[in-house]
């Protein structure tokens, strides 16, 4: 029976019956043949089963990806009231207080503020009035902040003057972010600038790039408080700042004012403007610009080699 014993132990069959081994033991002990019994180890006791039905407490934030930081673009603040939420797709639709609707995104990275205080996208609500701070993220109008404050909340936005009524008092402006055009109220109250210059009202002319502050009144109607002429169709301005974008397949040059930190987008038409050796991002150029309704086309540029 031992030589059995060895048998089995050398096959590597033992292990895998360990009632077998036992049944071995026993007979080798009642024939009284000892000697191989050193060579027997004892089995060793098998892992806890695994319970597959328990349960398994995961942190949602572990399994989403961080969503990218906001790019630092120019925003549009703008008010109106909601109309639509749609909670699948993070859509706000609004009907701007200057005329017209639009729809914007939002997700956890927008800021929703209630009366000052932190809020939620849960307190969006249709009928709501909301002032929201919008930027391009992506070619898409994203919502970075949204406030949930009407009555003294003033307003922002800058863009191309369509028209100026003075018998109307009416002021209709296109912005970018926005598919239809804007239409506000202008009052007696309100200031025109040039600059830091006060002027005229007659100063507006089509096709100038102005700045506008603005607030609610009463009939729902934005009423400006301010506007600012930044350029008129025509006008030369000269820029001096460093290249931040250098995009020779669409002609757009980039500079950063260094008094203002602002970005100027430039057209590189080269039929109007011979590109200077040694242009490259990061050098400091000297370009001198025509405003053309919406663009600034360089009408001559130099690069500082000394810097």
């Amino acid at each position: 029976m031992t030589r059995l014993l060895k048998v089995f132990l050398a096959s590597g069959l033992l292990a895998g019956g360990l009632g077998y081994a036992q049944s071995a033991v026993s007979e080798a002990t009642r024939t009284g043949d000892s000697s191989d019994m050193k060579s027997i180890e004892p089995a060793q006791p098998s892992p806890p089963p695994v319970d597959t039905d328990a349960d398994i407490t995961l942190d949602p934030a572990s399994l989403l990806p961080d969503l990218p930081p906001l790019p630092p673009a120019r925003a549009t603040l703008i008010g109106g009231t909601i109309e639509r939420i749609d909670r699948v797709q993070d859509q706000l639709t609004v009907r701007v207080f200057g005329g017209g609707r639009t729809s914007f995104l939002f997700d956890p990275r927008s800021h929703v503020s209630l009366n000052g205080n932190p809020g939620t996208v849960s307190d969006l609500k249709p009928g709501e009035s909301v002032y929201a701070d919008t930027i391009l993220d992506n070619g898409r109008v994203f919502a970075r902040n949204l406030r949930l404050q009407s009555k003294n909340e003033e307003g922002e936005t800058q863009g191309v003057l369509i028209s100026y009524r003075a018998d109307k008092g009416e002021l209709t402006v296109r912005d970018p972010l926005f598919p239809e055009p804007l239409r506000l109220r202008v009052t007696g109250n309100t200031r025109f600038l040039r600059g830091d210059q006060a002027v005229d009202a007659s100063n507006l002319k089509s096709g100038s790039l102005i700045s506008l502050k603005f607030g609610p009144s009463p009939t729902g109607r934005d009423t400006v408080a301010q506007v600012s002429i930044l350029a008129s169709q025509g006008e030369t301005f000269t820029f001096v700042g460093r290249v931040t974008t250098l995009d020779f397949r669409n002609n757009l040059l980039v500079v950063t004012s260094p008094i203002n930190h602002k970005n100027y987008e430039i057209v590189l038409d080269p039929s109007v403007v011979t590109v200077a050796e040694g242009l490259r991002e990061g050098s400091q150029v000297t370009v001198t610009s025509r405003f053309e309704g919406n663009r600034y086309i360089a009408s001559g540029l130099s690069v500082d080699s000394n810097r």
